[in-house]
C-alpha cells in the first residue's frame, strides 16, 4: 500500500463515494448496490483502482463481487488518513 496510490484512488468523487458507503456500513456490498451513475465498464475501473491501491478487498460469489473496506490495514499504514479524507470531502446530495 503506497500513499500516492491511495491518495490518487481517493481523489475521484465516484471512488470516494464508494469508500464513504463502505465506511458507513461494514457489511460487504455487491458492486451493483452503490447506485453509481456511470457505465458498467467505468464502475469496474473505479473498483479496480480502489482494489489495486489496497483500499478495498473484493470477494467473488457466483457472478457478483462483494467489496469490503480495508479500514484496519489503512489505519495501520496511514493512521488517521481515511477519517481525514472522509471528514474533509463534501458529502454528495
Amino acid at each position: 500500500m503506497e500513499l500516492a496510490a491511495v491518495l490518487h484512488a481517493l481523489s475521484d468523487p465516484q471512488r470516494l463515494r464508494i469508500v464513504r458507503m463502505l465506511a458507513e456500513d461494514p457489511e460487504p456490498r455487491a458492486c451493483g448496490t452503490f447506485g453509481l451513475e456511470v457505465s458498467k465498464s467505468t464502475a469496474t475501473h473505479h473498483f479496480r483502482v480502489l482494489r489495486e491501491a489496497g483500499i478495498i478487498e473484493q470477494r467473488t460469489e457466483g457472478t457478483a463481487k462483494f467489496n469490503t473496506l480495508r479500514r484496519a490495514d489503512l489505519e495501520q499504514r496511514f493512521p488517521g488518513l481515511l477519517d481525514a479524507v472522509l471528514g474533509s470531502a463534501p458529502v454528495p446530495a
